[in-house]
């Protein structure tokens, strides 16, 4: 299969309660680009991460865990992300240790903030690309049409399957079960929490 290099080219937010961003990753030698839902702590470490002046006065997570294998002298190469499941996507960390070389399975968020720290190449493969890559005078994917702010639509899409989340008291406990593995299988942990504490907070009561 092959291998399309990706570059970082920002991140998009939206102003909705559920607080999703969307990673935009680039094509490097092509107009494509590949957007990523992630959450409000992911987006603010790739933030940190990209701008080298800002330090935090305390390591947060990825940092630590740069520093971790910076010390134990392991070595992340690239990342690859290799695929795409129901709108979610699996990466992989090539690491090396002593000329030994690991693969390790990571979100790709978690994935991409470690690639900046060790200015690591990020890699997607051309299927997933030309299935979930879009260019920016796209009217749909994979259909030329009039231009128009695609990553704001993908948003709000996301937005739109976690709303219903807003009122959880309105919501009985089987639904909140069913909404709790759906978060969780595609990887919203903000969303998932809160379905979780709505659901030990009935247990209390009973």
């Amino acid at each position: 299969m092959v291998l399309v290099e990706l570059t970082i080219k920002g991140i998009s937010y939206s102003q909705a309660q559920s607080g999703a961003y969307a990673l935009i990753l680039s094509e490097l030698d092509g107009k494509r680009n590949l957007p990523v839902i992630i959450g409000a702590f992911e987006a603010q470490s790739i933030a940190t991460g990209l701008e080298k002046e800002i330090t935090p006065p305390r390591p947060i997570t990825h940092d630590l865990m740069f520093n971790c294998f910076e010390r134990f002298k392991i070595i992340v190469k690239q990342i690859i992300i290799h695929k795409l499941v129901d709108g979610v996507f699996y990466s992989s960390l090539i690491c090396e240790r002593d000329e030994i070389e690991e693969i390790i399975d990571a979100r790709t968020s978690d994935a991409v903030a470690l690639a900046i720290r060790f200015n690591a190449s990020i890699f997607t493969y051309e299927n997933i690309l030309s299935k979930a890559g879009y260019t920016e005078i796209e009217g749909q994917r994979g259909a030329p049409g009039q231009e128009k702010d695609w990553i704001k639509n993908f948003i709000e899409q996301h937005d739109a399957q976690v709303g219903s989340i807003r009122d959880l008291t309105k919501t009985s406990s089987k639904e909140l079960l069913n909404l709790l593995e759906k978060f969780v299988k595609n990887e919203d942990y903000e969303a998932a929490a809160k379905i979780r504490d709505e659901l030990d907070k009935r247990k209390k009561s009973e």
